[in-house]
């Protein structure tokens, strides 16, 4: 028997040798038995009855990275090598060349059935590795910045300038009050924060995540505290005179350190999203692998969490990650199951909730999805799912922030009602009996026209066109138009262009050359699939418009990179998106003819070998950053405003140091760096007045009229220049051009306050000035 089988397999290698002469790549690539989608190349019709070995599509990675010549197809046996072995009759070569095709074949078996058994364990065992990874690293860097474990109470919170130290008081207010219900009774009749008025902190500023954060700390104390478990140790910590000694606790029980220790959790968990998300989109762990690689080489560029723990995006962004790769299997799958709808829903929900910019970015996903569905892409039932889903999402979200008009007003908003009216009229469109084209454009058109319309009458409506967005910003950005209010944050420089350096920084981890490499393949292919559409009517559009998916994250690609080059903040959307994107390398429905001629594992080697150069010295240059927290200065100002000013004194003054002042000394203030309110604005634009060239007597009324009782003048705000046009004197004169010619206030009573100001403290940074 043994000899008949070797026979017969060299008589079917001599009949293959027949039939082709050599294993060269047919032209034509067949489709590989039991795949679902259609292959991502169409070969031309003249090379369709080419003899020769068939080749499956690239829609499958071949274990081990084998270059196959035969179509997987059950029952029929599959060769590994492009050229089969030959030998002559009764050699020692042709006796056992069945043998090894049997050999060959059993060991591609057993590892397509350890792939099978182990695939899901495998994604969850990477991913929860990877999170891991990713949560050291966060700490680690975080510690290294500010020896965080080492500092006190008072400069851990210290260390929370400007919104983080806003943020992070309303935890602690929850945590200190007598129960869970009255902290958030609390926050939510907030007199502290723009005095006299009592505002609802959790509807105005997102503060659902502190809520959330603060009910776990209660009860996790509360449970070590019943069974005698401590959560803390404490130690003094002495320090470099003039500094006097302090005390130091750590652990979890430690409110700053658990605030801070769930928030780098959170985006631990992130990062094991992203190697699901990696592995979903290109169909393969490797490609998981890349997109997590990318992230660490490029981490400086793709999130700053590490530096600013409590901002809002540091919540949000990672329900991002999970709705982007719902929506991915949604698009992917046909038909969706009901499941992946109701996540998508919620997701959205858990991405709007804490950040008031999240609706914009969804509205560009929608601006995405509209024109794959008006050309065909996604099935009209499917996207009319889709559009509900996220109806529901935002109508939850302002049940959720207690009626915030916000949610209804939005671009975001706008978008969905005028697709779904779109939908609805989109066969009274089609009886116009126009071309394809036009039909096309039509839609799209009334989807742009409409939106912005629909957005322009709801503000009125609801009276909400007083609040900063960030589409004002970027509308600010376009039109060159500045104001006092739009200059407070385009002068900041994360709300700046994004820099000249940004795209070299890219290139030499490889990762730009790369995405740009798959964004030119991948709209290649649409754009010919989009041709066929419109010169042909014979074309099935369900075998020609597929993968919507890649399609969906390519037009996302585009709109990511163009709100990161107006405002340099947002390429924390960019660059993990291009991370993302850079696992298609791995597709083999892109990229299958290039693994045909070079073997798949020396690409990927080659490449993850290129990209390490640059970003092992990334991760060195990010762990050799060494510091340790340090601003007596402040810490000054704070210590005296608590011991020698009454509990209910009220302050102004810059926007970051009421935000300390607010958190540490729980002083009431007039305004803080929460600057998207109107009225809020109108207040910070009275305090600002002292580094503008009004008089002492004019800004002195307008304070009164606000209760201040002392004002917190700081001597850098007066010289302070970021970049031409910044400063506070040049904003004013741009604001108030009529007293451009008179000298700065600010300069005046630095010598001298009197008579409507008293000098009660000063240092080197701080000045203290009672309204007289």
């Amino acid at each position: 028997m043994p000899r008949q089988r070797r026979n017969r397999s060299k008589d079917a290698a001599s009949k293959a040798r027949q039939a082709s002469p050599r294993c060269t790549r047919p032209r034509r690539r067949g489709r590989a038995a039991g795949a679902r989608e259609p292959e991502w190349e169409r070969p031309p019709r003249a090379e369709a009855d080419r003899p020769g070995p068939r080749r499956p599509v690239s829609g499958g990675s071949p274990p081990g990275g084998a270059r196959p010549c035969s179509p997987r197809r059950p029952g029929k046996p599959r060769a590994h090598n492009c050229v089969p072995l030959e030998g002559p009759p009764g050699s020692l070569l042709g006796r056992f060349q069945g043998l090894g095709f049997v050999l060959e074949q059993l060991r591609h078996k057993v590892h397509l059935l350890r792939r099978r058994q182990l695939s899901l364990r495998t994604t969850v065992g990477l991913g929860v590795f990877v999170g891991f990874m990713h949560w050291i690293h966060l700490s680690i860097l975080f510690e290294n910045d500010r020896h965080f474990s080492h500092l006190s109470s008072l400069e851990r919170e210290m260390t929370f300038r400007t919104e983080m130290g806003l943020y992070y008081s309303y935890f602690k207010t929850i945590i200190q009050a007598p129960s869970f219900l009255e902290g958030l009774w609390t926050i939510m009749n907030d007199r502290l924060t723009e005095y006299p008025l009592v505002i609802n902190t959790v509807k105005r500023f997102h503060l659902y995540p502190e809520v959330i954060l603060a009910f776990w700390y209660r009860t996790f104390v509360g449970i070590m505290d019943l069974f005698g478990i401590e959560t803390k140790t404490c130690w003094n910590v002495t320090r470099v005179q003039p500094l006097s000694e302090v005390e130091s606790c750590e652990g979890i029980g430690e409110p700053a350190c658990f605030y801070v220790g769930v928030i780098f959790i959170l985006n631990g968990v992130m990062m094991s999203m992203f190697f699901v998300y990696g592995a979903c989109l290109s169909g393969t762990h490797i490609g998981g692998l890349i997109t997590v690689l990318c992230y660490f080489f490029n981490h400086g560029e793709a999130t700053r969490v590490m530096w600013t723990p409590p901002l809002r995006e540091s919540f949000s962004y990672p329900f991002l990650v999970l709705q982007m790769c719902i929506l991915t299997l949604i698009l992917r799958s046909s038909p969706s199951s009901g499941r992946y709808f109701i996540a998508l829903c919620l997701s959205n929900v858990a991405f709007m909730l804490p950040w008031q910019f999240a609706q914009f970015i969804l509205f560009t996903q929608i601006a995405s999805l509209f024109p794959m569905y008006v050309v065909g892409y996604i099935e009209p039932s499917k996207f009319k799912k889709i559009i509900y889903m996220n109806m529901i999402s935002v109508l939850l979200c302002f049940v959720l922030m207690f009626g915030n008009t916000m949610y209804l007003s939005s671009y975001y908003s706008s978008s969905l009602l005028m697709t779904w009216v779109i939908i609805l009229k989109r066969n009274n469109i089609h009886r116009l009996c126009v071309s394809e084209l036009n039909f096309w454009l039509i839609q799209c058109f009334g989807w742009f026209c409409g939106t912005i319309i629909l957005k322009f009458l709801t503000t009125k409506i609801l009276g909400v066109s007083d609040h900063i967005r960030l589409s004002d910003l970027i509308a600010a950005r376009i039109l060159r138009f500045t104001d006092f209010d739009t200059l407070i944050y385009t002068c900041a420089p994360e709300f700046g262009f994004m820099e000249k350096a940004t795209p070299l920084r890219y290139t030499r981890t490889l990762l730009l050359p790369l995405v740009m490499t798959i964004t030119y393949f991948i709209l290649k292919k649409a754009f010919r699939d989009v041709l066929c559409v419109l010169s042909s009517n014979t074309y099935q559009r369900k075998q020609l418009l597929e993968h919507g998916e890649l399609i969906f994250h390519t037009l996302q690609l585009i709109a990511f990179t163009a709100l990161a080059i107006l405002i340099m903040r947002l390429k924390l959307f960019l660059t993990p998106h291009m991370c993302v994107m850079a696992s298609l390398i791995c597709s083999w429905r892109l990229f299958g003819w290039l693994f045909y001629k070079v073997r798949f594992e020396n690409v990927i080697f080659g490449l993850l070998t290129v990209m390490s150069l640059q970003g092992f010295v990334n991760l060195c240059s990010q762990w050799s950053i060494l510091g340790e927290f340090n601003n007596l200065p402040q810490e000054e100002l704070i210590q005296w405003i608590k011991y020698n000013t009454r509990p209910d004194a009220v302050f102004a003054g810059a926007m970051p140091t009421m935000a300390s002042i607010k958190l540490s000394t729980l002083r009431p203030i007039v305004n803080h760096p929460h600057y998207e309110d109107a009225d809020l604005r109108a207040r910070t634009k009275i305090v600002y007045a002292t580094y503008s060239r009004k008089t002492a007597k004019e800004v002195w009324d307008k304070l009164l009229q606000l209760h201040v009782n002392y004002y917190v003048l700081e001597e850098a705000w007066c010289v302070v220049r970021t970049k031409p046009g910044c400063s506070m004197l040049e904003i004013w004169d741009l604001e108030d051009p009529s007293n451009a010619a008179k000298p700065p206030l600010c300069s005046t009573l630095l010598r001298d306050p009197r008579p409507y100001f008293t000098l009660v403290f000063q240092n080197s940074m701080y000045r203290v000035l009672k309204v007289a």
